[in-house]
């Protein structure tokens, strides 16, 4: 049996770009016509994706999974790691919680164990793909922790794969970050890697041309390619590193200010990326009372430690603010998962699942009561929401270990039960639901609602978030194609294939 090409990305640091790099590469290949499946050996994120069978991997794992035009398994990211502390994390094994380790434990006691179940996993994707896009995570040049890592070139080993290694040159000194990562890797892994890209260049590639000579003679690595910032591409970020470069201050041009609460344990973020979407919709991250303002909407995301957040709210005097804004000027609010939790009477963890804190009285917006559990939900659901007396039908996905109860209406109608809740004049929702405004009839009939209310006329056309995904996956690999040198990526992923 002919095994799956394999390449991998590696980069400099987090956030070069490695998750959109290896994206592109999925689309490219699946356009090429080979059966391609992304993997990530371990990921640490608190934006997930749920599988069909109720798993849950890292969000980026999923995407890239689409982008190749494959249904994602847990296969394509084994382990993942969700922080809910600052020095804890859940550990999630095959799409279900394996235990909360610290970190040094982790590294210590879990090594063997996630090695074992790295490479078994990879094993059944090999034997059942043609070609496989490996991410790496951080940078392989992390000395401290290479002789226990998970996720870098350990894996290029057990894979055989090639390597591109990604440098970011928005961040500046983009030569020296990709020299000094090369001289930091050992002679056998410096051999694995095949070339690099600069990545997120702006301006004119001429002046970076003798740059790029002397890089080559240098080292005795190809340049690949150099890849241009591409602007408004449609596609789900995971790391919470790219929070830092959403706005925080309201934009006056746009007809509709969204005010997104930005909590420590922030997680799932992407719930909101429709509205960025949205012509009409300007989005911003709110951490403190003076970035809140008078926005038309206020949207508490999820949370991996609700009773934290909440308390952070609370101490920050942000929850205060909402609240005024609440009773004063009846802004609506929406809260999802973890923050619907928050818009409810109490919030209790006697399992401490989360927490040591125990419990903590919510915001009291929703007649809501929830407790902390150790079992958590993970599924794809759908049903029937009802709004201004208008219902949708909808679809989203559950990622919660909390337990909810209520003494209102509920949100959302499902085969076996009910989701979420409301009040009688639907100014405050909230629910479990993920994906909750990647539904579009909702979403435009939502934001229409806003308009109304403001005096405005309705936008008859809106985006199809649909539409602008697969969009921006072809816009992702048209770009890449045009930017890196993929016959030589080809033939090297072959040569490998051979040794």
């Amino acid at each position: 049996m002919v095994k799956a090409m394999p390449i991998m990305i590696q980069g400099t640091h987090s956030d070069a770009g490695k998750s959109v790099i290896t994206t592109g590469l999925c689309r490219i290949f699946y356009q090429d016509g080979y059966k391609t499946a992304p993997f990530k050996s371990q990921n640490m994120a608190l934006n997930s994706y749920i599988t069909v069978d109720g798993k849950e991997i890292g969000r980026a794992q999923g995407v890239q999974a689409e982008a190749a035009g494959v249904v994602a398994t847990t296969d394509m990211n084994p382990i993942l790691i969700k922080p809910n502390s600052v020095n804890e994390s859940q550990i999630v094994v095959h799409g279900k919680p394996y235990q909360n380790m610290k970190a040094t434990a982790y590294r210590q006691d879990f090594y063997q164990t996630g090695l074992q179940i790295i490479e078994e996993a990879y094993r059944r994707l090999e034997n059942e793909f043609e070609c496989i896009v490996i991410e790496g995570a951080g940078s392989p040049a992390e000395i401290n922790l290479n002789d226990r890592e998970l996720v870098n070139m350990r894996v290029a080993r057990m894979a055989n794969a090639p390597v591109i290694l990604v440098g970011d040159i928005e961040k500046g000194g983009v030569f020296a970050s990709l020299v000094g990562t090369l001289q930091l890797l050992s002679e056998e892994d410096r051999k694995r890697i095949i070339g690099v890209i600069i990545n997120k260049f702006r301006g004119d590639k001429k002046l970076l041309e003798p740059g790029i000579e002397w890089f080559e003679q240098y080292t005795g690595k190809k340049v690949l390619g150099v890849v241009p910032y591409v602007h408004n591409l449609n596609i789900e970020a995971e790391d919470s590193v790219i929070l830092d470069k959403y706005s925080y201050e309201e934009d006056v041009t746009k007809e509709i200010d969204i005010a997104v609460i930005r909590y420590p344990m922030v997680s799932n973020f992407t719930d909101v990326d429709p509205f960025f979407a949205e012509k009409d919709c300007h989005v911003r991250f709110v951490r403190n009372p003076k970035e809140l303002g008078e926005p038309d909407l206020i949207i508490f995301p999820g949370s991996k430690n609700t009773i934290e957040d909440l308390n952070y709210l609370k101490k920050t005097g942000l929850a205060q603010s909402v609240l005024k804004l609440v009773q004063e000027k009846h802004i609506q609010v929406v809260g999802i998962c973890g923050g619907y939790q928050m818009l409810g009477m109490k919030v209790e963890d006697p399992n401490g699942v989360e927490t040591k804190l125990g419990s903590i009285d919510g915001l009291g917006l929703l007649p809501v009561e929830t407790v902390i559990t150790t079992e958590k939900m993970t599924v794809l659901s759908e049903g029937i929401l009802t709004f201004k007396n208008r219902q949708y039908p909808v679809k989203g996905y559950e990622i919660h270990m909390g337990q909810s109860s209520l003494t209102s209406k509920p949100l959302i109608a499902l085969e076996n039960r009910t989701d979420g809740c409301k009040q009688d004049d639907d100014k405050i929702i909230g629910t479990y639901f993920h994906g909750l405004f990647h539904n579009d009839e909702f979403r435009h009939d939502y934001l229409n609602d806003l308009r109304i209310q403001k005096g405005l006329e309705p936008i008859v056309e809106r985006v199809s978030i649909h539409q602008l995904r697969e969009q921006a996956f072809e816009k992702l690999a048209d770009h890449l194609r045009r930017h890196i040198d993929l016959p030589y990526i080809y033939e090297k992923m072959k040569q490998f294939q051979m040794d």
